[in-house]
């Protein structure tokens, strides 16, 4: 079970006494360390709450065979940990987290780094930020070795029946729909992205959203995003006050949610005969930075800042060729001359 897949649940309170026992001290002081200091999205530090509750847990609990999902779990209080127990932990507790969420939750490699990466995160912090432990016991954790795949995307002519299937789609959100789907194949968008988009940020050819980081970055629209919004502004549903500025509009007059732009481009996925199980919302940013990088001959520092990525490294995934375009380069080859012919000019 990935983080980003999680959905939380209940905390957990002291019956007695009423209050929360999935939490302590250092953990808050942590959180609240990489809200506002490091400025972390809301969901990025959800994502490092879990992972440390989970931690915390496991090394509380009396049982290891205990899951997340088991009532007794909920109940484990991890208000017990101070600084002193911090202070006596070492690197192969950590070791044996990760072992058990290997073996006993299962969790893939990419999970497993995620979490790995919490762990180091949050133990650098309590050595250098908070000053609690004399050295970070999670500076020599390795993460678990992940298998590099490359992204998985839809071809150019699925692009175009998943554009065509919203566009003979007559239903009361259909321009609002395709416009949604336009901006993710041309623009390479996140879903947070799009669904943070305001009347406001978008200027005739420009659009500025909010990425990762909390960074502002501007994108630059094609005639086909523009035409787009300009189709779609007239259908816009009336939101209601506290939505006035957002672009994208649910039936309700609220911004549209995250969860509700999934299920509209899982409509259309499944509309233009393509499996639902295969691509999603974030499949579509890797279709749009695909295409950018196969047919509009945009080199890799231009994409990277087109995506938005901190790092050139994250960007390269894109420079992979399809099959297709391995075969052309041979047949392209000044070398490739068919033996009879070469004999037919001696």
């Amino acid at each position: 079970m990935g983080v980003g897949r999680h959905t939380e649940r209940p905390v957990a309170l002291d019956r007695e006494k009423d209050k929360p026992i999935d939490t302590f001290q250092r953990l808050e002081e942590f959180l609240g360390y990489i809200r506002a200091i490091l400025e972390r999205s809301e969901g990025t530090v959800r994502q490092y709450r879990y992972d440390l509750v989970l931690f915390f847990r496991f090394l509380i609990a009396d049982n290891r065979s205990l899951q997340p999902e088991d009532d007794a779990w909920l109940e484990i209080d991890i208000t017990i940990v101070n600084d002193s127990m911090l202070r006596s932990l070492q690197l192969s507790d950590l070791y044996s987290y990760i072992t058990w969420l290997a073996t006993v939750r299962k969790n893939a490699p990419a999970t497993r780094a995620r979490r790995t990466s919490s762990l180091k995160t949050f133990f650098d912090y309590l050595a250098t930020k908070a000053n609690v432990l004399s050295e970070n016991i999670a500076a020599n954790l390795e993460s678990p070795k992940q298998v590099k795949r490359l992204p998985r995307h839809l071809s150019l002519e699925e692009s175009k029946d998943l554009l065509m299937a919203a566009s003979d789609d007559d239903s009361r959100f259909s321009s609002r729909d395709y416009c949604i789907l336009t901006l993710f194949l041309n623009c390479g968008l996140r879903l947070s992205e799009l669904c943070g988009i305001d009347l406001s940020s978008w200027r005739e050819d420009t659009l500025t959203v909010i990425g990762k980081g909390n960074k502002e970055r501007t994108i630059y629209l094609n005639s086909a995003c523009i035409t787009a919004i300009r189709d779609y502004l007239p259908e816009r549903v009336t939101p209601k006050r506290e939505h006035k500025d957002a672009l994208f509009i649910s039936r309700l007059g609220k911004r549209v949610t995250p969860r509700a732009v999934q299920n509209i481009i899982k409509k259309y996925i499944i509309s233009a005969g393509l499996d639902p199980n295969r691509y999603s919302t974030h499949k579509l940013r890797h279709t749009a930075a695909t295409l950018m990088y196969q047919y509009g001959k945009v080199d890799i520092r231009s994409l990277q800042v087109l995506l938005g990525h901190a790092t050139v490294a994250t960007t390269e995934i894109y420079t992979h060729i399809d099959q297709r375009a391995l075969h052309d380069a041979v047949e392209q080859n000044p070398l490739n001359i068919e033996r009879s012919l070469s004999r037919n000019t001696e």
